[in-house]
């Protein structure tokens, strides 16, 4: 479907699902054209830096793959542990613990985002948030483990 394939459509949300760096500069300037006002990724890392950059910087909300990916390690670590107690989840109940988990990622990653002022193309910039709510996470693990 022509040089941008699925990116050269006028849509409010883009979903880049497939590979890494499938979504590049190139792309996100037609989705910006466009009208795009979100991206969210489901992949690892299907949007190249130089896209991401630019797509924030032209004021589409972003979401990076560390928040929106993690919904899959969540009903991972969910189907691990039905399976270690030897239990048998509905649909429901396995759905209504992903909700939770989400949630709470969001809150964190927003938090943490506002907490450093960390704003870009006028929004809260998600990935920044991300980051830094992986990294607290991190240390303090590390602080709990005495290895700091």
């Amino acid at each position: 479907n022509g040089e941008h394939g699925v990116w050269q459509y006028k849509v409010d949300l883009a979903l880049p699902c497939a590979t890494q760096n499938e979504l590049d500069i190139e792309d996100a300037k037609m989705l910006v054209a466009n009208g795009v006002t979100s991206v969210t990724e489901g992949a690892n890392m299907p949007t190249t830096l130089e896209a991401t950059k630019y797509l924030q910087a032209n004021g589409v909300l972003f979401v990076g793959g560390k928040a929106a990916n993690a919904g899959g390690v969540a009903t991972s670590a969910l189907e691990m542990s039905q399976n270690s107690e030897r239990l048998s989840w509905t649909f429901e109940e396995v759905d209504g613990k992903l909700k939770g988990i989400m949630e709470t990622i969001y809150a964190n990653i927003s938090d943490a985002a506002k907490r450093y002022n960390a704003t870009v193309g006028g929004q809260t910039d998600y990935v920044a948030g991300a980051n830094i709510a992986g990294f607290e996470k991190v240390v303090d693990a590390m602080l709990a483990q005495g290895v700091m």
